[in-house]
């Protein structure tokens, strides 16, 4: 949404590495090397083997994106901590989102050993931004041009986003794009701040942003994810004041759950 300063990254705590065991368990090593040696004289020589069982890992939902998806204004839990709940207790939610983000800082974080790493163990992979690169063409007054030269770069960034998305991590990965209700503010306080004509001006920037968002999606093997329905219903004419922080420009706790709930309606069974 409105640019604001780089806030602390919110992402999942680290968790502890378990305590190493001991290779050979106090009085076991006698008996463990006299198996190997039966192991190898009955294979005549051929490699001793075993069938470990497999554990598969647990559900990892990773976030990229501005300052929506890391919960800006709300004081409150945001949406991608939400969603990995809504698909069970061991899965986690590593969110990498920051206030300000563009569409091209999202793709240059990709590149990052932290933002690299995260994808290789995800399960799903959540991307919302362009706001900020829409809300700047708004700010601006720049018009339908300056929208749709806006819109074009956040369409090539998230494309670029999403083809690294799948080198990272190969097949396997269900991978998400939202859009949003709107760039700017919204509701009570933008018919407020911006006037009948400026709330007109704000659907309008809003549109070309999700228009270049679904589009980066298809183009990047992802699923597009409409948020408009989940803030102003199915036919986009709700008020979504009781869904925004005091500033109308952010998800409070109830918008936070809305968007939640929208997305494990789209990926309620992500791959293990």
């Amino acid at each position: 949404m409105i640019r604001a300063p780089i806030a602390r990254r919110r992402g999942a705590a680290q968790r502890p590495a378990p305590a190493a065991r001991p290779l050979l368990e106090p009085g076991r090593g006698a008996v463990l090397m006299s198996l190997l040696a039966v192991g190898a004289l009955a294979g005549c020589g051929a490699p001793l083997t075993r069938n470990l069982p497999h554990t598969p890992s647990a559900v990892t939902v990773v976030t990229f994106g501005d300052s929506v998806p890391a919960g800006t204004s709300c004081d409150c839990t945001p949406f991608p901590d939400l969603y990995a709940r809504r698909l069970g207790a061991g899965a986690r939610s590593v969110n990498l989102a920051e206030p300000g983000l563009t569409a091209g800082d999202v793709a240059d974080e990709l590149d990052t050993g932290e933002g690299a790493e995260a994808v290789r163990g995800a399960s799903v992979v959540l991307l919302m931004t362009g706001a900020n690169d829409l809300a700047d063409a708004f700010d601006e007054h720049s018009g339908d041009s300056g929208y749709a030269e806006a819109a074009a770069g956040v369409q090539r960034n998230v494309t670029t986003a999403l083809t690294r998305v799948h080198e990272l991590h190969g097949e396997g990965v269900r991978v998400l794009v939202l859009g949003y209700w709107n760039v700017v503010e919204d509701g009570d306080v933008a018919r407020e701040d911006y006037g009948d004509g400026g709330v007109a001006e704000s659907a309008t920037a809003t549109r070309y942003a999700d228009d270049a968002l679904r589009r980066a999606a298809s183009a990047g093997g992802a699923e597009y994810l409409d948020t408009s329905t989940a803030f102003k219903g199915a036919d986009g004419r709700a008020d979504p004041t009781a869904l925004l922080s005091a500033d109308g420009d952010h998800p409070n706790a109830d918008g936070q759950a809305a968007i939640a709930a929208a997305v494990y309606r789209a990926l309620p069974e992500p791959p293990q």
